[in-house]
């Protein structure tokens, strides 16, 4: 049964991966795993399979392009999940660390350059854990996942079933893709770079 549930989040992290080469690559085994899971509905295990699907059709180029359009342009589709708790706050940083030393502590040494709250980190850490600190660490993060899957939802992308299926693992109310959710940021404000100083008061004349 653990390893029904580890090789389940291993496969959900690879949907929620950038969708290079080695990843098309590995589709067929991806949608192997997801129709052998356990603990997933039909509707939620075809949600999935519909997306593995996609992800495997039209230009590679066209299929990076929209994960970049939609995960690394704005703060409400995020893969961060400390990003939508803390945002640019300080308690970010300590609360990655937690997280950081958490990986270290069974052994885990993060690669890549993708931080320690990354959804598909966070998901492949759990695939090491027992299931039961799965389903507690998964519950704890249940706002957060139906937040980031009602605006994938809201947007019409099949990367909602994720979210979807996470919550249905860990026996929490799933997607309300009718909750108001914030409009697309404005890229170029929400990362503008703000000046250090204010200008100097004008002189009287």
């Amino acid at each position: 049964m653990r390893n029904g549930h580890a090789i389940t989040l291993r496969a959900l992290a690879a949907l929620l991966a950038y969708p290079d080469e080695e990843l098309r690559a590995a589709l067929p085994e991806i949608a192997a795993a997801l129709r052998a899971a356990r603990g997933l509905g039909a509707q939620r295990r075809g949600e999935l399979l519909a997306l593995a699907e996609e992800l495997g059709q039209g230009e590679l180029l066209d299929a990076e392009a929209r994960y970049v359009e939609l995960f690394d342009r704005g703060r409400s589709t995020s893969l961060n999940l400390f990003e939508h708790v803390h945002g640019d706050g300080r308690e970010r940083g300590s609360a990655m660390l937690e997280l950081r030393e958490r990986y270290q502590r069974i052994g885990l040494e993060q690669r890549g350059h993708e931080l320690p709250d990354h959804l598909p980190v966070l998901l492949e850490y759990l695939s090491c854990c027992d299931p039961a600190e799965t389903l507690e660490l998964l519950g704890e993060c249940a706002h957060v996942l139906r937040k980031l899957g009602n605006t994938l939802a809201h947007r019409g992308s099949r990367y909602a079933a994720v979210p979807a299926a996470l919550l249905a693992l860990a026996g929490e109310e799933g997607l309300d893709p009718h909750t108001p959710v914030p409009p697309p940021e404005d890229i170029d404000k929400s990362w503008e770079e703000r000046p250090a100083f204010e200008p100097p008061a004008a002189a009287a004349p």
